[in-house]
């Protein structure tokens, strides 16, 4: 067994062995980790990162209301423990349907959807101080990168320079990925992969010595640890390409801050290096982008609200100042608008001025 996989293991081994001593003993079987609320979510000052506050839960057998929700995390356990055995990993999806069974002698499955067996695996994570890639349970894989980059996976070695039109697809989990060589100057993440597929038919990443990352929307855990890797192994800056919209500035924020889902997982997730690259208010301007704005919807407007409430931007001037021209243009603008300037526009001039400028929000 590797090295990495020792420590979960012991994790869910000592978990049974608790419950065993809770049975032995005539007490009332109980799993005791943090909370996982809002209420106990709370914004480190220092390390400027989303975390989990000091509150706990208990979660006990002979409790009704506890009973079910007992039951299917010592089940994800008991799959994950099985996979960790075996040196297999699984998808979520996978570990539904190994969990779903009806209990005997009744009509009661022990999960009826994905997303109960999705919360008790997020309940593992916080008893076990391990990620679901550490219990050998992957999510899909959503992400393409390319770049000078040479890395070993599972024994083979990849050159992300010399993957066709597709680049490297980014898997779930890139623990153990061995990274040996990289020669970039910075990393460009993207949301749309649309836009990726521009940059990347333009050799962006080759002409300007970066590395260019997307996934399909919001980023997975995957690509959240693979930037977060880049930037501490290899001290790679990273700056974030998104839509001038509530929601493109809220990936920013996840990317880096974190999340109140995976609160508990800031330490392996958040990027305190990240920078928005861009599309701002001030692009919209400077670039004559106007005429292409789409108008506001009641949503983008709650949305720009809150994000403007956040603790880490409430008093960023910088920041203040994009949410407040947002809300004065009543609008917001797409990436793809600066293909109205030329369809290597973003590739020629765009993105190389910014960058050289340091035209970025912290």
């Amino acid at each position: 067994m590797k090295k990495q996989e020792k420590k979960p293991v012991k994790e869910l081994e000592d978990l049974g062995r608790k419950l065993v001593v809770d049975i032995e003993k005539g007490r009332n079987p109980t799993i005791e980790f943090s909370l996982r609320s809002l209420s106990n979510v709370v914004f480190d000052t220092k390390t400027k990162t989303l975390g989990l506050g000091s509150k706990q839960q208990q979660r006990t057998f002979f409790n009704v209301g506890h009973a079910k929700k007992f039951l299917q995390t010592l089940e994800v356990a008991k799959v994950s423990k099985t996979l960790l055995n075996v040196g297999k990993h699984a998808s979520l999806r996978d570990v539904f349907y190994m969990a779903k069974r009806t209990l005997p002698n009744s009509n009661t499955n022990i999960v009826d959807d994905q997303s109960e067996s999705d919360k008790a695996l997020e309940d593992l994570e916080l008893i076990t101080d391990c990620s679901r890639e550490q219990l050998h349970i992957n999510a899909n894989k959503m992400g393409s990168v390319a770049g000078n980059v040479i890395i070993e996976d599972a024994g083979d070695t990849i050159n992300w320079a010399k993957l066709g039109s597709g680049g490297w697809s980014i898997p779930s989990n890139v623990e153990d990925i061995e990274f040996k060589s990289v020669k970039a100057k910075y990393v460009i993440y993207m949301e749309k992969q649309a836009v990726w597929e521009r940059l990347h038919e333009d050799k962006f990443w080759d002409k300007q010595n970066c590395l260019i990352v997307t996934s399909q929307g919001q980023t997975t855990r995957g690509i959240r640890r693979l930037l977060q890797r880049l930037s501490q192994e290899h001290d790679l800056p990273i700056y974030v390409l998104a839509d001038f919209d509530p929601w493109g500035f809220y990936i920013y924020s996840v990317l880096k801050f974190g999340s109140i889902n995976l609160a508990h997982m800031s330490e392996t997730m958040t990027l305190q290096n990240a920078r928005f690259l861009g599309i701002t208010a001030d692009d919209a301007v400077n670039y004559d982008l106007k005429k292409h704005f789409i108008k506001f919807k009641d949503v983008d407007l709650t949305r720009i609200k809150q994000l403007s409430d956040y603790d880490w931007f409430k008093k960023n001037k910088e920041w203040q100042r994009q949410f407040k021209m947002m809300k004065d243009f009543g609008a917001k603008l797409e990436i793809q608008a600066l293909s109205s300037k030329g369809i290597t526009f973003i590739s020629d001039k765009y993105l190389p001025d910014k960058i050289k400028k340091g035209e970025f929000l912290d």
